[in-house]
């Protein structure tokens, strides 16, 4: 049995407690979770 874990789900989990706990930072946050699927998504 293989296990295969992506990045992505933890990356917005991530994103998602962040804007839950801080909702002021939500304009970088969103822009920090887009670069970061967008790169990840490349490489």
């Amino acid at each position: 049995m293989e296990m295969h874990l992506t990045a992505e789900p933890f990356v917005s989990l991530i994103a998602g407690i962040l804007i839950f706990v801080m909702p002021h930072l939500l304009n970088y946050i969103v822009a920090t979770y887009l670069i970061l699927i967008g790169l990840l998504g490349l490489f």
